[in-house]
């Protein structure tokens, strides 16, 4: 049985996903939890025998779980494609991910591994859950609504993710409001409940599209071939990417300030934490100013791209991401208007460069191919550059010891980056004055 595409209710209730999860990458990836981990947890802990710091130990957690939906996306890529099972796998993942963030409540600090366990699920339940969902677009859309639709979500995700956040704040700064003492050493309740917010959010509000979304009619029946479409399907799209100079060369760049971009992103809040001795408060308040700025930074830069190009719009983001780098270099430690300004520069190029990526990647893929296996080279691509991004930040600050260093280190990401973007030469990128604009992403 076909499905009935463009239905307003269906439509609806696909975009609600989008304000149900966005919670969880913004308060818990970005925001409260690392935040709570640096204030709350042990400054180091005994790792296979050695001594490490508890930051390391949370950037490797990072890349562990990114490491697990790199190797996964590709197998539920091939069952989200053959079993018609899709609206089953995302309840699976859903149920993980919003089960293990709640349970974040019982995480005082001292049990770290239990902390961190929940922590790695919740990812990869958050990861899995967006492969089912994004996979859902064009069964319930035709192609003219797409980019419409992926607007919508983008938008509902950013304000439901803000709201909370918000109220995430209140929670820490008038903790008397809720009938909580103030987050001290020996209380942590408001940030406990905080995580358990998250949890509760994301699964309630996920049931508004389990409910609605439609169950798609398998298209194969042999189990071997949907755990093996996926990886076959990445192998296909390598052979390809191997044969096409521009589009080998743009996904290089991309790898590599990805690997910074996608860094900066995750651990922006344990090393103003760690590092520059900045308050919770301060923190909270800083990331929500990114928030801000991010949008208007993609308007900006999607309005560059249209006058000057996609790759030299992509190269000024870049050389800003370097300059951004250095700036937090130096920034000093309990010095939050420092913090603010370096908030506002990454802000501008935070949002401006994944929308860009995204859309130069779309111009440069050949318009007769399989696109769905092309983005999932994509995806595959991004999860593994934050694998090494957060591994190597982990491995600098383990072995030298300061966060600085590790700084240093993305800052050549982003300089290697530009030098391969120079050599990204295409007619498909050069600025269209009269198309448009597009700022537009999807998760």
């Amino acid at each position: 049985m076909s499905i009935v595409k463009n239905n307003k209710s269906t439509l609806t209730a696909w975009c609600m996903y989008d304000w149900a999860n966005s919670v969880y990458s913004l308060s818990i990836s970005s925001a409260i939890f690392p935040i709570f981990y640096e204030k709350f947890t042990p400054k180091t802990t005994t790792l296979f025998g050695g001594e490490v710091a508890s930051s390391v130990l949370y950037e490797y957690s990072l890349s562990i779980s990114f490491l697990l939906v790199a190797l996964l996306a590709p197998i539920l890529s091939g069952i989200a494609d053959a079993s018609g099972q899709k609206k089953a796998f995302m309840k699976f993942f859903v149920a993980i991910g919003s089960l293990s963030c709640s349970a974040m409540y019982f995480f005082y600090g001292t049990n770290l591994f239990f902390g961190l366990s929940c922590f790695m699920l919740a990812t990869v339940g958050f990861a899995g859950s967006l492969v089912f969902y994004n996979s859902y677009l064009p069964d319930i859309a035709s192609p003219d609504k797409f980019d419409r639709l992926s607007a919508r979500g983008f938008t509902l995700g950013y304000i439901g993710s803000v709201t909370l956040l918000i109220l995430n704040l209140l929670f820490l700064q008038k903790s008397e409001w809720f009938g909580m003492e103030a987050p001290s050493a020996t209380n942590t309740l408001p940030f406990r409940v905080g995580f358990l917010t998250v949890g509760v959010w994301w699964a309630s509000w996920s049931l508004w599209p389990l409910i609605k979304l439609p169950k798609v009619p398998k298209t194969s029946s042999i189990k071997a071939n949907m755990l093996g479409k996926g990886y076959k399907e990445l192998r296909k799209v390598y052979q390809q990417v191997k044969q096409m100079k521009t589009l080998k060369l743009f996904l290089s760049s991309f790898f590599v300030y990805t690997m910074g971009v996608q860094t900066v992103i995750y651990v922006a809040a344990i090393y103003g934490s760690k590092q520059l001795k900045l308050e919770s408060g301060d923190l909270l308040k800083t990331i929500l100013l990114i928030q801000l700025i991010g949008i208007a930074g993609a308007y900006f830069f999607a309005y560059l791209a249209k006058k000057q190009g996609n790759r030299k719009a992509l190269i000024v983001s870049l050389i800003i991401w370097a300059i951004a780098c250095v700036i937090a270099y130096f920034v000093q430690a309990g010095k939050p208007n420092q913090f603010f300004g370096l908030a506002c520069v990454v802000g501008i190029v935070m949002g401006g460069v994944q929308s860009l990526s995204r859309s130069t990647y779309a111009k440069l893929i050949p318009g007769d191919v399989d696109n769905t296996s092309f983005f999932s080279f994509y995806e595959v691509a991004e999860k593994l550059a934050i694998v090494l991004g957060t591994l190597s930040f982990g491995l600098i600050e383990h072995f030298t010891g300061s966060m600085r260093n590790s700084i240093l280190v993305l800052m050549s990401y982003f300089i290697l980056g530009i030098i391969l973007m120079l050599f990204v030469k295409s007619p498909k990128l050069n600025a269209h004055k009269d198309m448009p604009l597009n700022t537009a992403s999807g998760q």
